[in-house]
């Protein structure tokens, strides 16, 4: 075997065992669009979540690991309308990247691919903590997350075009799948039309909308004011007049309050993982939904 022979074979061998290495590296703000990241980029993007499904996402600490993280990111894919406005302004500018400032191609926000539901006609601080660009928790909405996946494709495409047809490609088969997954859901759900539950922070608005569902109220006083005895003592009453069928926390929220108001309203708690990663089950978009759904429509049996 000639000394060239032999270099190629062994060009080849290493070409076929050698892994694909990541083209872009995403620093995701929540683990929703982490995982929806990982759908359409699989093996050619490394996926980094600033988050975890227990931590709230109006309180994070921007922390060194954060700015260091997003220091070597490509692509940095967010929520948006001020969700992260209390950490990420602070991670993007101490990590010096110019790839991911605002208005470059690597930062995508997420809300400005949809419609925000609760956009406020005037802010005024005595409303609490209310989002100028409306409420945005919007991830909770699938066909949120499947505007959200055009978009994200097409994004990812233009930062590595040597792969756009593979982001295309995988982006089109999530897509595939997901308006299956949706068509499903909203099948199955269609008996928590009209369900009046108590919410903890107005985080679930989307997933209410979505399914029709019917929210009478809240164990925040005001958005991001913690619950006050006061104000349970007069939800109580309230429920007292228009019931509720449960209280909706998302695994992050403290418990205590609603605890003592199913306790004393007789109604159960519904625990929701909020989010890929809230809880064994929704350990990816699918599973998210999957599970939020069937602890709600245990409610109803």
């Amino acid at each position: 075997m000639t000394t060239n022979l032999k270099i190629c074979l062994a060009s080849l061998a290493l070409l076929v065992t050698t892994p694909a290495v990541a083209a872009l590296n995403i620093f995701a703000c929540t683990p929703e669009w982490g995982a929806l990241s990982k759908e359409i980029g699989g093996d050619k993007a490394t996926v980094y979540n600033a988050t975890n499904a227990l931590q709230d996402p109006h309180r994070v600490e921007a922390r060194p690991s954060l700015i260091a993280r997003a220091r070597s990111a490509d692509l940095v894919v967010c929520t948006g309308a001020q969700l992260e406005i209390g950490w990420l302004p602070l991670v993007l500018t101490q990590a010096g990247n110019a790839k991911i400032q605002l208005g470059q191609a690597g930062y995508f926000e997420v809300a400005r691919t949809v419609t925000m539901l609760e956009v406020p006609a005037s802010i005024d601080r005595a409303q609490g903590d209310v989002h100028p660009g409306g409420n945005p928790h919007l991830h909770l909405d699938p066909r949120n997350i499947a505007k959200a996946a055009g978009a994200l494709t097409e994004r990812m495409a233009q930062l590595d075009p040597a792969a756009a047809e593979f982001y295309r490609a995988r982006g089109k088969a999530f897509l595939a799948r997901w308006t299956e997954a949706i068509a499903r859901w909203e099948k199955e759900a269609a008996p928590l039309k009209g369900l009046p539950i108590v919410v903890y922070h107005k985080n679930m608005s989307y997933l209410i909308a979505w399914l029709g569902m019917r929210e009478v109220g809240s164990l925040e006083p005001k958005p991001g004011l913690p619950p006050t005895a006061s104000h349970l003592s007069a939800l109580l009453a309230q429920l007292q007049r228009d019931p509720a069928r449960a209280i909706v926390l998302a695994a992050y929220n403290d418990p205590r309050g609603g605890d003592w108001l199913a306790e004393h309203a007789k109604i159960p708690v519904v625990i929701l993982p909020f989010t890929v990663g809230g809880n064994e089950k929704a350990n990816d978009l699918f599973g998210l939904f999957d599970d939020s759904i069937a602890r709600l429509l245990a409610v109803k049996k």
